[in-house]
């Protein structure tokens, strides 16, 4: 099959700066082609593959500057303070967010679903933008910024529409806001949070509203994790396509691949800690790789 798939061709040239010195590139874009060819590849994806959508990642080059340590779930839900300077900062960071449309790598992913070649999707990304490229059945490790749920009724809620309450009402929150990080909440000045009022929830009128993600010291839902675990056993290979899977999260589904002795590739800016399990390690623009990966595989046309 690969013969018959696969055409020799190798344009793209992965950058060598001083953050990505000590990265163990192995192949090329022939060899994750070659790879993806066998089909039933399973994809994991990182931050990494927005940022060409305007979404910085976390640790790489493109990765904002925080003031402010990330939100964690105790913060959240114990401190009704931290709770408040959360959602003004979502409440400004949300329309870049909202506004992100798909690149060359979301629509990459897409195709290669829409080939055959790639049997599932998980992402840790919170954006939405796999789907928005036309990713089908994509599951949503760490949740979606895109739906809000009541800690009180647990009812869930377009993100639109707890933003459009939000706008009615602070008319005059027109705060400038500094960075937007990954997960969707701007760097906002302190002085601005005393001017932001919060909306209850719409459908008990009482229940704090939390965003529908996995924050920092909060787990995955078990069922969810489960269940990727079953696409890993389900899969012939793992694609790890921007993301340096520095938490256990997502590095725990390359561990599974290796016990299975499935053949991993990674592509990322920068090291990650899946290296050494990598079987195809490049580095540089996904929007680059993965246009690569689909022209040598004859696919291009379809993206």
């Amino acid at each position: 099959m690969m013969g018959s798939v696969v055409r020799s061709v190798m344009r793209y040239t992965a950058p060598q700066d001083a953050w990505e010195a000590d990265v163990p590139v192995r192949g090329d874009v022939n060899a994750l082609a070659t790879l993806i060819a066998e089909g039933g590849a399973l994809v994991l994806t990182g931050a990494g593959i927005s940022t060409d959508s305007g979404i910085p990642d976390y640790r790489g080059p493109t990765s904002a500057t925080r003031r402010h340590a990330p939100m964690t779930y105790d913060a959240f839900v114990g401190d009704p303070v931290a709770r408040h300077r959360y959602w003004a900062r979502s409440h400004v960071g949300w329309p870049q967010i909202a506004g992100a449309r798909p690149n060359d790598g979301h629509r990459a992913v897409a195709a290669l679903q829409r080939a055959g070649l790639v049997q599932d999707v998980i992402t840790q990304n919170v954006d939405g933008l796999h789907q928005a490229a036309g990713a089908r059945d994509v599951v949503e490790l760490h949740g979606a910024l895109g739906r809000v749920t009541c800690l009180g009724c647990r009812v869930t809620l377009p993100r639109g529409d707890v933003q459009a309450r939000l706008a009615a009402l602070n008319p005059g929150f027109d705060a400038r806001a500094g960075e937007i990080n990954p997960d969707g909440d701007a760097e906002l000045a302190d002085a601005e949070l005393d001017r932001f009022t919060m909306t209850a929830c719409p459908a008990c009128g009482d229940g704090p509203l939390k965003p529908d993600v996995v924050f920092f010291g909060e787990s995955v839902p078990r069922p969810r994790v489960d269940h990727c675990f079953d696409l890993v056993r389900r899969a012939r290979s793992l694609v790890v396509l921007g993301s340096s899977l520095t938490v256990m999260s997502g590095l725990r589904f390359v561990h599974a691949a290796s016990r299975r002795d499935l053949p991993v590739a990674v592509v990322t800016s920068g090291p990650s800690r899946a290296d050494a399990a990598a079987d195809v390690r490049l580095t540089g623009a996904l929007g680059e790789v993965l246009p690569e990966a689909l022209d040598t595989l004859g696919l291009l046309d379809r993206a």
